[in-house]
């Protein structure tokens, strides 16, 4: 498969977090929805409601809609806004992770349980504590353990934290200045809580050098997922603004991450979020675009299409404009 694929036809679908469970790829997107919200920098025209859950036993075959998985009136703490979320499995249990603002209008990360990849989840009656900012990616490492990253700009809500404290004014850094990171923590065994602090994932350059704030080609902004190949961690994340999807490599879970290149390049619509599987032996990139519905920014559509790499590990370029 080399030309890109829409998957979801019925509703609009973004965010797609991409895992293979008992031999089957289920999709875990943002599911969005006409809000009648104004367009505006903090995001609040994406004013999700819901959960679907969707899966395939082939990247060619049918999608099935598994229907709602949760729905924000179903979470106890919830105020609006639910926004990417992913999914884990350890010991029988289904873990659903997404971003949602409580009711005083800040994002935390909620944690919901099923027995089943699809659903229903059932939420826990508060966010996970020290959680904040939008975009949980969970990772399995080959060891069994779990980690999130999290953390995204502008709507995100990231500029407002320096060493997981909330400050008083919310910017960010001058543009000599290095970026704000994204988040990696390890997760409890339990799946429910943090087993640490959470720490700076640093994006470097080539020489070691903390990529600055104002490189808005290359910073973070939003959209953490992490996959391993061939021994090595692969970072990768938007860079909002100027519509890349990049990615970086490091030797650990933690990083630090040195830049390697674009994945994709921009694509119709806004926004860029993705996910990046592996499916009996080829690799697959999951992401969005705007085409079809007009180009509407906040209502997108799930595609995929197959990621290949180098020789030398890096990845080939994918035109979003295909």
């Amino acid at each position: 498969m080399k030309e890109p694929r829409y998957l979801v036809d019925h509703i609009y679908t973004a965010d797609p977090a991409v895992h293979v469970f008992n031999g089957r790829i289920y999709i875990y997107p943002s599911h969005d929805i006409e809000s009648g919200i104004p367009e505006n920098d903090n995001g609040d025209h994406f004013d999700m409601r819901d959960y679907h859950v969707f899966s395939m036993d082939s990247i060619d075959g049918e999608v099935t809609d598994h229907g709602v998985a949760l729905d924000v009136k179903d979470i106890a703490w919830a105020g609006r806004q639910l926004w990417d979320s992913d999914a884990a499995y350890k010991d029988g249990k289904y873990y659903l992770y997404f971003p949602l603002k409580d009711q005083t209008d800040i994002f935390r990360i909620g944690v919901a349980i099923s027995d089943k990849p699809e659903g229903p989840f059932i939420p826990q009656d508060a966010p996970i504590k020290g959680s904040y900012s939008i975009d949980p990616c969970v990772f399995k490492d080959d060891d069994g353990t779990h980690y999130m990253y999290f953390g995204g700009l502008w709507g995100g809500q990231l500029q407002r934290y320096r060493n997981n404290k909330a400050i008083e004014c919310g910017v960010e850094p001058a543009r000599d200045e290095p970026a704000l990171c994204p988040r990696v923590v390890r997760l409890s065994d339990d799946m429910l809580e943090f087993a640490e602090e959470p720490m700076g994932v640093i994006i470097q350059d080539q020489e070691g050098n903390p990529l600055k704030a104002g490189d808005h080609d290359r910073r973070f902004f939003e959209a953490s997922w992490m996959h391993k190949y061939n021994g090595k961690y692969y970072f990768s994340y938007s860079t909002g603004n100027t519509h890349k999807l990049c990615y970086a490599i490091g030797n650990s879970p933690y990083g630090p991450f040195t830049y390697q290149g674009i994945i994709l390049t921009p694509v119709v619509g806004w926004t860029t979020h993705h996910s990046i599987c592996e499916y009996k032996g080829k690799w697959y990139l999951f992401y969005h675009d705007c085409k079809p519905s007009g180009g509407k920014t906040w209502l997108r559509s799930l595609k995929v299409t197959e990621l290949e790499y180098n020789g030398d590990g890096s990845i080939i370029t994918i035109s979003g404009q295909i």
